[in-house]
């Protein structure tokens, strides 16, 4: 586990080595499919089965895209079984002796430990790793501020990518990233707001002129009656139906112009707002 470890550490670092990698292993592991029983397949039995436990690893730990898949049948698994390295996925958080991450509870003690560890490019890895699933799952929740996030890590990425920061800079700021995230999950509760209304909130907000005509406490006030209103009127199959759609358009924009909000930004407002609609509406009608 200490090698694999080391390993995809060493891959990911080279120029497009993960993609070449994962490439070379699944041709081999078809050459070798082709070939055995033959005596020279045998012979190369041990490192098929190495090779397959660090692609495994490497795709399970920093893939995140389907990847093509390799041959799959039954002799094929119980040849490589018996190699000196298992063909399971192994998983690299276990083997940085690390405890499965929850990034809504990531403590500054696992960020540290990720900053402190020797193999910076597995530890970019797993930070982009794991952000990226996160921010998946809080866009099913919060559109605007999922939204938000997604940019600073492409943002981080794409610095990293150009070579304009270093490994250890875009490490601190996927690291500042994490906090920010797991700053979110308290702030519903500072504002005094629900998850849901925190959405609307944010959906509402996202507007500087809006912020500053209306004030905080006004477009909470929104948040509130919005949800309120549209958690009465969505239906199962509100989503597919025009009418309903039109008729929360309406009332949506009826709430922006009673509280004054700037009509030149309703449009785009609304738009956001029964987006956020969309995916909550779901989780909603079935609860």
């Amino acid at each position: 586990m200490k090698f694999i470890e080391e390993d995809i550490d060493h891959i990911i670092g080279q120029e497009d080595g993960r993609s070449r990698f994962i490439k070379n292993v699944t041709e081999l592991t078809r050459a070798f499919a082709l070939v055995v029983p033959d005596p020279s397949a045998i012979k190369i039995r041990d490192d098929v089965g190495f090779f397959q436990a660090v692609r495994s690893a490497l795709i399970k730990n920093t893939k995140t895209k389907r990847v093509e898949g390799i041959p799959t049948e039954t002799f094929i698994q119980q040849i490589l079984s018996e190699a000196l390295v298992s063909d399971k996925v192994i998983d690299i958080f276990a083997a940085a002796r690390f405890n499965k991450p929850d990034i809504s509870i990531l403590s500054d003690e696992f960020l540290a430990e990720v900053r402190d560890m020797p193999q910076k490019n597995l530890a970019f890895e797993m930070l982009k790793k794991l952000l990226n699933d996160e921010i998946k799952i809080r866009m099913k929740k919060n559109l605007v501020k999922s939204k938000s996030f997604l940019e600073m890590l492409e943002k981080a990425i794409r610095e990293y990518t150009n070579k304009s920061i270093e490994t250890a800079q875009v490490i601190e700021e996927l690291l500042e990233i994490a906090r920010k995230m797991r700053e979110e999950e308290k702030r519903g509760v500072n504002m005094g707001l629900t998850d849901d209304e925190v959405a609307f909130y944010d959906a509402l907000a996202d507007n500087e002129s809006a912020r500053e005509v209306l004030g905080d406490a006004t477009l909470k006030k929104i948040a509130k009656e919005l949800v309120d209103m549209v958690r009465r009127n969505v239906t199962i199959d509100w989503t597919q139906r025009e009418n309903v759609q039109a008729r929360l358009r309406l009332m949506v924009k009826k709430v922006l112009r009673k509280y004054g909000y700037p009509p030149d930004k309703q449009e785009k407002a609304t738009l956001t707002v029964l987006e956020q609609a969309k995916l909550l509406g779901y989780e909603w009608v079935n609860t």
